[in-house]
């Protein structure tokens, strides 16, 4: 089996999640996990060009595994999951961290918590059994 290579992708969602979430911030943690080959923060991550974005850099990065931390995974996994597996990888190796109603909007008067929360739950998709090639 290949070694993991996961692309992680941190979504704005306008205010929705960036107003209490500092996404940037959450990118850039997502960089020094395990594995993480490519971290990107995206306004709208289900909008054409940030599906687009996230096919592009599976390809630039040779990625083999993407986490999504956004909205609902009710409406947006299956769009996800397609929108990887076009881009040649198998629908499954997706996991969907939900830093919306999860995080931000649970969190809206806690920036500090809001970041910390969102990090970690990025930290639990990526060292998630599988995520790592069996290792």
């Amino acid at each position: 089996m290949n070694d993991a290579r996961i692309g992680v992708f941190v979504c704005h969602c306008g205010l929705n999640i960036a107003g209490s979430v500092d996404v940037r911030l959450v990118s850039e943690h997502a960089k020094t996990l395990p594995n993480v080959e490519h971290s990107a923060d995206l306004m709208f991550t289900c909008s054409t060009d940030g599906l687009k974005t996230i096919q592009e850099a599976i390809k630039e990065f040779d990625l083999n595994r993407v986490i999504v931390a956004s909205c609902t995974p009710r409406t947006h996994e299956p769009i996800f999951r397609k929108t990887i597996e076009d881009a040649g990888l198998n629908r499954f190796l997706f996991e969907m961290v939900n830093i919306r109603e999860h995080v931000s909007w649970c969190t809206m008067h806690d920036e500090k918590g809001a970041n910390e929360k969102a990090k970690r739950l990025v930290e639990h998709k990526n060292t998630k059994e599988g995520n790592h090639g069996g290792e």
